[in-house]
């Protein structure tokens, strides 16, 4: 007898099927165990995706309601068309230096404008099949690129947590200069804010450390606005979100956007496509699933993002990428199918139309410490312990992707670090060429007379 759920309530009679619950069945029969571990798994990721969103998108200079509707758009497509069941999408660190330099130019049109055609972009990327080539980036690079986008998150924070008055150079784009500015404005720094910030930051790493299940960030949150009420500290809110539908963005094209939006779109759409991959194997890992990626599984995967982001972009959106600390929940709740990734969505939305209130009152020093733990999270420490055992090249491909995202920007880091292990490959066989040519020719042994 079939106890399925999809058999028992008739969900293949209306085409469910097709979607990918008949896959369900045939791996190991989707019953009540399997709907209440995605249901949990879904939970615990809405409330880890809810500040992560909000963070994001204050930090990329959109409304703060835009990162968490970027989950709530792409969730549905992913799921549907994704390879990987529990790859949780959402809106990503990686692709903050992007979106931000488009916002801060030409504002919420801009930023579609670079996400539109950078989903593009993937989608061409898994009809070329180059998927399976993007995984060869050096793991060296990706990590140095991690460390760099943490850094610059750190640091650009240290205004809203210190209470002291922006630096002009956050405009630039200048991190080194932020810092420079910042310290000269340190004899104005204001505790209020500092503590509220602090409180997020300390709360969410003791929480991480004792339950990884648990949604650090948001208790940590939850922990500095009780604070704020006890203390009667009066710092700036969040206000009130709209909890509907973004309009549709409008945005022209014109010449110039050949030079200024394309050399973004493409460096975002590189830079998702190896978060998203990399994201795919490190999840795969942890299910205890240690064989390579299918090549097929990885230009699949990206068209799946590239859909989701066009539809993510038409409203303003950023893009969807794969977030580690929202899958990694999920597979630890025992959520083992894509209904996980659609109710993680449902209960995102059900959170932002039922709590807009609690929403609305996060102080903005509180949600600036989410932004600067997940930038400490981000420097990943074993990677500098592990530096002096690193070969000569992944030191240096490490080191200067990681100073290149504070010193010049994310799309010449990553080309930089990758130019790297080019200019190695280069030298090296320039070497044996020249090893060959300088070899003795064997001469014929001679006969004795």
């Amino acid at each position: 007898m079939d106890h399925s759920l999809t058999h028992r309530f008739g969900f293949a009679k209306f085409g469910f099927a097709k979607f990918g619950f008949a896959k369900f069945q045939r791996e190991r029969g989707y019953g009540w165990a399997s709907l209440m571990g995605d249901c949990s798994g879904a939970a615990i990721a809405a409330l880890i995706a809810l500040p992560y969103g909000l963070a994001m998108a204050t930090m990329m200079g959109l409304p703060p309601v835009l990162g968490v509707f970027t989950s709530i758009l792409t969730a549905p497509i992913i799921a549907l068309l994704g390879r990987n069941p529990v790859l949780i999408g959402g809106t990503a660190s990686a692709t903050v230096p992007f979106i931000a330099i488009a916002a801060r130019n030409q504002g919420v049109g801009g930023a579609a404008k670079v996400s539109v055609v950078a989903a593009v972009i993937m989608m061409g990327f898994c009809v070329l099949r180059l998927g399976r080539h993007i995984t060869r980036v050096p793991h060296a690079v990706v990590t140095g690129f991690s460390c760099g986008i943490g850094g610059m998150m750190l640091i650009s924070q240290l205004d809203i947590i210190l209470g002291v008055e922006s630096p002009a150079t956050r405009s630039a784009g200048s991190t080194l200069l932020q810092i420079a500015a910042i310290l000269d404005r340190l004899p104005h720094l204001r505790p209020a804010p500092l503590l509220l910030g602090l409180v997020v930051i300390v709360a969410a790493t003791l929480v991480a450390r004792w339950s990884p299940r648990a949604p650090a960030p948001l208790i940590g949150v939850a922990l500095a606005i009780v604070l704020a009420r006890l203390c009667g500290l009066h710092e700036k809110e969040i206000g009130a979100l709209p909890a509907v539908l973004p309009p549709l963005t409008g945005f022209s094209w014109n010449s110039r956007d050949v030079f200024t939006v394309l050399p973004s779109a493409f460096a975002l759409a590189f830079v998702s496509s190896v978060n998203i991959l990399i994201t795919s194997r490190v999840v795969e890992h942890f299910r205890g699933r240690h064989k390579r990626m299918r090549t097929s599984d990885a230009d699949a995967e990206l068209g799946a993002y590239g859909i989701a982001n066009i539809f993510a972009g038409i409203f303003g959106a950023p893009p969807s990428v794969g977030i580690p600390a929202r899958s990694l929940a999920v597979v630890r709740c025992g959520g083992s199918t894509r209904v996980a990734n659609l109710l993680h969505a449902v209960f995102l939305a059900a959170i932002l139309w039922l709590g807009a209130g609690f929403v609305s009152h996060i102080p903005l020093p509180a949600l600036a410490g989410v932004t600067a733990w997940m930038g400490l999270c981000l420097l990943d420490w074993s990677a500098w312990r592990r530096l002096p055992k690193m070969s000569r090249v992944d030191a240096a491909g490490f080191l200067v992707t990681a100073v290149s995202v504070l010193v010049v920007n994310a799309v010449l880091a990553v080309a930089i670090g990758c130019w790297l292990y080019v200019i190695r490959r280069a030298l090296l066989s320039g070497k044996s060429a020249a090893e060959s040519l300088r070899m003795p020719a064997v001469q014929p042994e001679q006969s004795a007379d």
